[in-house]
């Protein structure tokens, strides 16, 4: 283990999964890491929970640090409702309730702050999701900066939530262009215009769109993430590691946008190592991999098919994800998060 903490520990890729396993679930004796007939740290998915007479009752948490915390596209408030309600339906689960922890800096201007809560509300309301408590703090100046934010989510199911087990034979479907929320934060950071580049965060809940495509379809989709943190790369990554099977993507399918594919290209940061904030990524069985792809199309999203799910014939490439680039050449997808500080 390493002796210090860096900035790569918190980018959602290996290093992350590494820390988290080495420094929480191991310490967890592996009864405690569950309860109720649910699943918890023994699954490591977006959200934990427990059964309760024929429901389920989902649970997730997450903390929010991105600077700038007004960016294009967004804001601080409006990305903790939506990534937290995203964590809810990526298990499966009707949001209905949040909490939120707010730390700010002492002499954070309260006008910012009103337009930051402004947005996270608005966000829960047109979902119909209730924020029913939370906590305030504030901190000396200096030793923050400016504002972070928890959110704590409740959702129900009314069936098994969805456990990430890609199965041999799944389609991978992303729901819409992907790299857009970090390649508009990357470019604030930069000090880049990114309006002016057409660059903006995708940040949104998906609870109107997503959530009932996979209740329809509940029993054909076997993994379902948002590639926030570690974008595309990472969670493709963890559903194989570990296991007989691969990935295959193609990457002349994935959806990016010109203006999102250049800006990147530019730097030399590969799209699918840059978080989204406003697209999910499914792993669904074949036979109904159209008809979902349909059904996204309905709700007003951009679907693709951009790989499946295989038993390599190749036994190095077993638990790896391998790309066949557009031109036509082969490498292996890491899951190594691009190492961009205070994306989300």
């Amino acid at each position: 283990m390493d002796a210090f903490i860096t900035l790569l520990h918190g980018a959602g890729g290996q290093e992350s999964h590494d820390l988290i396993e080495s420094l929480i679930v191991k310490k967890v004796p592996p009864l405690l890491r569950y309860a109720l007939e649910g699943h918890g740290l023994d699954i490591l998915d977006d959200g934990s929970f427990i059964k309760v007479g024929d429901s389920y009752i989902v649970f997730t948490s997450d903390s929010y640090t991105v600077k700038p915390v007004f960016y294009p596209g967004g804001n601080i408030g409006e990305l903790a409702a939506s990534g937290v309600l995203n964590d809810l339906v990526m298990m499966g689960a009707k949001p209905v309730a949040f909490l939120d922890n707010i730390i700010v800096e002492e002499g954070f201007p309260v006008e910012d702050l009103e337009k930051i809560i402004d947005s996270l509300v608005k966000v829960l309301k047109e979902n119909n999701v209730s924020l029913i408590g939370g906590d305030f703090k504030v901190m000396p100046k200096g030793s923050l900066d400016k504002i972070v934010i928890s959110g704590f989510g409740i959702g129900v199911s009314q069936g098994a939530p969805i456990i990430d087990h890609v199965r041999p034979g799944d389609v991978i479907v992303v729901t819409n262009s992907i790299a857009e929320h970090g390649a508009a934060i990357l470019a604030s950071q930069l000090g880049i215009d990114a309006e002016n580049l057409s660059l903006k965060s995708d940040s949104k809940p998906l609870v109107k769109t997503v959530l009932p495509v996979i209740e329809k379809y509940r029993p054909h989709i076997h993994a379902a993430r948002d590639p926030t943190r570690g974008g595309v790369s990472a969670i493709l990554n963890e559903w194989v590691r570990g296991r007989e099977v691969s990935i295959i993507v193609d990457e002349s399918k994935i959806p990016i946008r010109e203006d999102v594919r250049t800006f990147l290209e530019m730097l030399g940061i590969d799209p699918l190592t840059v978080a989204s904030e406003g697209v999910a990524v499914l792993s669904v069985s074949r036979e109904v991999g159209d008809e979902v792809v349909g059904a996204l199309k309905s709700m007003g999203e951009n679907p693709q098919v951009i790989g499946e799910v295989v038993i390599p014939e190749e036994p190095s490439y077993k638990g790896k994800v391998i790309g066949f680039t557009e031109v036509g050449g082969k490498r292996i997808i890491r899951g190594e998060a691009l190492n961009l500080p205070r994306i989300c």
